[in-house]
């Protein structure tokens, strides 16, 4: 199968498969390594590398785009990718996706916020009409080339309308064609345990570590029927902590040695960006 087929058919089993998020090529390796069967390209995480900024709608479409196709030329795993609101209205919408598809994307999310969007865990949010964010979704379905790749449909409607009125954008979304819906930023795990009964299509389901969703085993959003568990920034956070902890011992040591509790390695960093394949390839190409 495809990649996308592949992704087709995780979301279609609704068993909780947890989806790590990367925000470079490198990153998105070390995820592809440990295991994991999919990988979501983080708008948020993009912002807080590439730029050191928060997720306040700084990213446009062609940093995305960018990170994408380095990031599928890395793996070969399904890729979600993280389009924002889709950088405009339908039209733009429209556009979007026929870039980040011939960039390698195997799903694009697209959210309903006002632009500029913020995260989804920060307060100050707004959604567009509802009918404005329907006709994005017709659009992103339209401008597909490959009927495998796939539209997720976020609304972030909860924290300015409700709960209900936000299950209600959802339905909205699937009607208009959307393939896997997300509901951002529920506040209690009576609604994350809610979503599934409420909702047909497949879901995902987002974990922000220190945001607003209480976190959830994901073997109980397995036996809920999720879709897909989302750790956007898990990889992120942690890589942070650890160039804080080894700057920490540098500047207190003023060494560091190849301490495997502070650095990976110097050949496992070396076994993580493939060079013996380009070894293999320098050596093949040199006769």
């Amino acid at each position: 199968m495809s990649t996308r087929q592949q992704l087709k058919a995780l979301a279609a089993a609704r068993r909780g498969v947890i989806v790590p998020g990367a925000f470079n090529a490198l990153s998105a390796r070390v995820i592809a390594d440990a295991g994991f069967e999919a990988i979501y390209i983080t708008g948020a995480g993009v912002t807080n590398m590439w730029f050191g900024m928060p997720d306040q709608g700084f990213m446009g479409l062609a940093e995305i785009a960018d990170h994408t196709a380095r990031i599928r030329d890395a793996v070969e795993l399904p890729l979600i990718v993280d389009a924002d609101t889709g950088f405009g209205n339908a039209l733009n919408v429209y556009h979007t996706v026929r870039t980040l598809e011939r960039a390698g994307a195997d799903c694009i999310q697209l959210e309903d916020q006002v632009a500029p969007k913020r995260c989804g865990h920060f307060a100050g949010k707004d959604v567009i009409a509802l009918d404005e964010a329907v006709g994005k979704i017709k659009a992103a379905v339209d401008a597909r080339r490959d009927p495998d790749l796939l539209i997720m449909a976020r609304t972030d409607a909860a924290a300015t309308q409700g709960f209900d009125a936000a299950v209600e954008r959802a339905q909205r979304f699937a009607e208009a064609g959307a393939d896997i819906l997300f509901v951002e930023a529920v506040t209690t795990a009576d609604e994350v345990r809610a979503l599934p009964r409420r909702l047909a299509a497949p879901q995902l389901v987002n974990m922000v570590i220190g945001g607003k969703t209480p976190i959830v085993g994901a073997e109980e959003l397995k036996d809920l029927g999720y879709g897909f568990v989302l750790y956007a920034n898990a990889a992120l956070q942690g890589a942070v902590a650890g160039m804080q902890r080894v700057l920490g011992a540098l500047q207190q040591a003023g060494r560091v040695d190849e301490d495997p509790t502070l650095v990976v390695p110097f050949a496992e960093r070396q076994r993580l960006v493939d060079k013996p394949r380009w070894d293999e390839l320098e050596g093949r190409y040199a006769r």
